[in-house]
């Protein structure tokens, strides 16, 4: 089962400042690059992470969280379900230790094993949410996601 997210463990994700977005997409027209995007444009230190690309929106591109430097205080994982187990113990070997797993309309980077890796490890955890959906000012589509994921199955507690 997932972790019921508190919504002041959003709130404390989205303040950290300087973060790692891991399973950025070549491709700029994808999602996870509009979101990695639109954390540059709301202020935040956004540090992509894909192996495969040195450079994304004018930013180094690291291929895996440990050669980050500075560091950074999160990772936002928007890898594939099988690799996301792997990732979070990168996090970990790099001292990171507030990880969003994303989930929007796709499959998500969640995973059983990482679920049960972060709950093992004490990590701050954000599983199964989308960022966009508790961004200020997000598109009305997002605050409609965002609304029918929090009074479902998904839902956060506001405690």
């Amino acid at each position: 089962m997932l972790a019921v997210n508190t919504r002041a463990e959003i709130d404390d994700f989205l303040a950290q400042m300087r973060l790692a977005v891991v399973g950025v997409s070549r491709d700029p027209r994808e999602f996870s690059r509009r979101l990695l995007r639109e954390l540059i444009e709301r202020g935040y230190d956004a540090v992509p992470v894909n192996p495969y690309v040195g450079e994304m929106e004018g930013r180094r591109c690291f291929c895996r969280l440990q050669e980050i430097t500075p560091p950074v205080q999160a990772a936002l994982l928007m890898t594939a379900p099988e690799k996301t187990e792997q990732v979070v113990r990168d996090c970990v070997a790099a001292g990171i230790t507030r990880i969003w797993l994303h989930r929007g309309a796709g499959r998500g980077a969640v995973s059983a094993a990482a679920v049960d890796f972060c709950r093992d490890n004490d990590l701050h955890l954000v599983a199964g949410f989308c960022p966009y959906m508790f961004l200020p000012e997000a598109g009305w589509f997002h605050r409609v996601h965002a609304w029918f994921r929090t009074r479902g199955p998904m839902r956060f507690s506001k405690v």
